[in-house]
């Protein structure tokens, strides 16, 4: 139960998907009831088969290019905490490259917006993805696998969820209402970023004694 509440509420706490409803709505914003679903729907499916691909295979991209886990959490931890600060600041959309008129240029390119820019980079960005994989470093049971792709998938259903209802949580909680909760969700980020780090500096410290 502590690794299922762990990987749920860092996971979640990282995507972030609060922060993704403002985007969603203005990408879904001529769309009916029953396309913004699909839309949702699309979503978190690619968001989920990122995260799980990333939680499998992303160890042995590691083992390819010689990188160490250490490593990887030092600098997931790096971009976590910046995505922490981005949040805090209000600036979350830029820091993921979601500037508005570069989603204005986007869209008359794509028909459908459900893999990029809202599963990658909104959703499933660096670090999620470095997250999920320090996660099967450090978890490689066959029990624990269970229960971190059982949280990974309960993270994207309340994802879906939450974009199913964009457009009522937005026009309730308004736009202060969206900046509060996410530098909330900020302090948490970043809180786990130095987590990542501190742990990661002090495995090398030990290796090296």
């Amino acid at each position: 139960m502590d690794l299922f509440i762990f990987t749920f509420a860092g996971l979640f706490s990282v995507a972030n998907p609060l922060g993704t409803l403002p985007i969603f709505v203005g990408l879904t914003t001529d769309d009916s009831a029953k396309e913004r679903s699909k839309t949702a729907l699309l979503t978190v499916i690619n968001t989920f088969v990122i995260f799980v691909v990333s939680f499998y295979v992303g160890e042995y991209i590691l083992n390819f290019f010689g990188i160490s886990i250490n490593s990887l959490r030092i600098a997931g931890g790096l971009i976590i905490i910046s995505s922490g600060f981005a949040l805090l600041t209000g600036s979350f959309q830029k820091h993921k490259g979601m500037e508005r008129e570069r989603i204005k240029n986007d869209l008359l390119q794509r028909d459908r917006v459900s893999l990029t820019p809202l599963a990658i980079p909104m959703l499933a960005g660096p670090g999620s993805i470095s997250l999920l994989i320090s996660l099967h470093e450090k978890h490689q049971q066959i029990t624990e696998d269970f229960i971190i792709v059982s949280a990974i998938f309960l993270v994207c259903f309340a994802t879906f969820l939450m974009l199913k209802s964009s457009h009522y949580i937005v026009k309730y909680l308004g736009a202060s209402g969206i900046n509060a909760i996410s530098r909330i969700i900020g302090f948490i980020v970043i809180a786990i970023g130095i987590e990542y780090i501190s742990s990661s500096i002090l495995a090398l410290i030990e290796g090296i004694n």
